[in-house]
């Protein structure tokens, strides 16, 4: 018999509610970073733009961290835990395979049944969980809550000049839920699989399983490389998503891309021709890249600061590892 499936009642549109962040206590200067590398912080500087960054004590692990971004944005979103059926966590620093990391989160804020599952897109992640989050409404209702959480010192290598000095710690929250109007322009994503191996893992996880002794897998990339293309590629994908979504640089309050490289920041900005008046998330320069933490870390900071209005238009642009990418344009809680 060819039975007929119920449909599920969605809401019309989608769009973030409320947001949070968590910064680990512990603030580490480029002093302290190149103890263990041959550098200066006049080097990191003026080639990253980082001053400092936030690395996260034995006690603040991913699903504390979480859990404290997580329920700032679901009180920002004026819900109830109870309200959240699912939650969607963007990292890769979780090191236990399975179960996800956001099974854990859900508990935490006492989100009662909700579905919880991880992604891995390395630095897009966030944006990926926010396309998803927004599909999810927009099909099933209810609200999401979206998660990006990383502790990036737990895969680095300190003595390693290539990425010791880059990356921090820290955890940032959406809550994504019904609206009356759109709140999410359409997404443009994608990736260049034929440079996956820009940003990798060392070595895989059976090394260790196969060559006793193995040194710990730790976090290798091709700096050069990772800042071609993402100041090439990235604009492109950037005024992409600004015409899917039918707007131009002059309709936005804000552009928060992944906080890589101040540099990059910089030079997408020239590229996409957004006027002065637009703030430009530069979260890296105190908090480091904190990886699929870095979009809503860096959307609290401006909103937090009044830098972005709440109800403003911004353009989020997460990219890194895969090469993955992800953009869209997005209503401010």
């Amino acid at each position: 018999m060819n039975a007929e499936f119920a449909v599920p009642a969605g809401a019309p549109h989608s769009r973030i509610l409320g947001v949070g962040a968590y910064r680990p206590r512990r603030i580490v200067d480029n002093a302290e970073v190149c103890r263990h590398i041959d550098s200066s912080d006049e080097w990191i500087r003026s080639r990253t733009g980082i001053v400092t960054r936030r690395w996260a004590g034995p006690d603040e692990t991913l699903g504390v961290m979480a859990e404290q971004a997580a329920s700032k944005a679901i009180a920002s979103a004026g819900i109830s835990p109870e309200d959240i059926t699912c939650v969607i966590v963007a990292t890769f620093t979780h090191l236990m395979q399975t179960p996800a990391v956001a099974t854990e989160i859900a508990h935490r804020v006492g989100a009662v049944r909700a579905a919880g599952f991880d992604i891995s897109a390395g630095c897009a992640g966030f944006v990926h969980g926010l396309v998803l989050a927004s599909d999810a409404v927009r099909a099933r209702g209810g609200h999401v809550l979206v998660v990006g959480v990383e502790r990036m010192t737990d895969i680095l290598d300190l003595s390693d000049r290539s990425t010791a000095f880059i990356f921090g710690d820290g955890a940032g929250a959406v809550v994504v839920g019904p609206s009356e109007t759109p709140g999410f322009g359409p997404a443009v994503w994608g990736a260049d699989g034929s440079q996956a191996d820009v940003i990798r893992q060392s070595v895989p996880w059976d090394a260790l399983r196969d060559e006793p002794g193995h040194p710990f897998p730790a976090l290798r990339q091709d700096g050069q490389r990772v800042f071609r293309w993402a100041v090439y590629e990235m604009a492109k994908v950037a005024r992409e998503a600004l015409d899917a979504a039918g707007i131009g640089p002059e309709d936005l309050d804000a552009f928060i891309p992944h906080q890589a490289n101040e540099r990059i920041i910089d030079s997408m900005t020239r590229s996409m021709g957004l006027p002065a008046r637009v703030t430009v998330a530069k979260d890296i320069v105190t908090s480091g890249n904190t990886s699929g933490a870095s979009i809503p870390m860096a959307m609290e900071a401006v909103l937090a600061s009044g830098q972005a209005p709440s109800g403003g238009t911004a353009l989020l642009l997460g990219y890194g590892a895969g090469l993955s990418y992800a953009a869209v344009a997005a209503r401010l809680p």
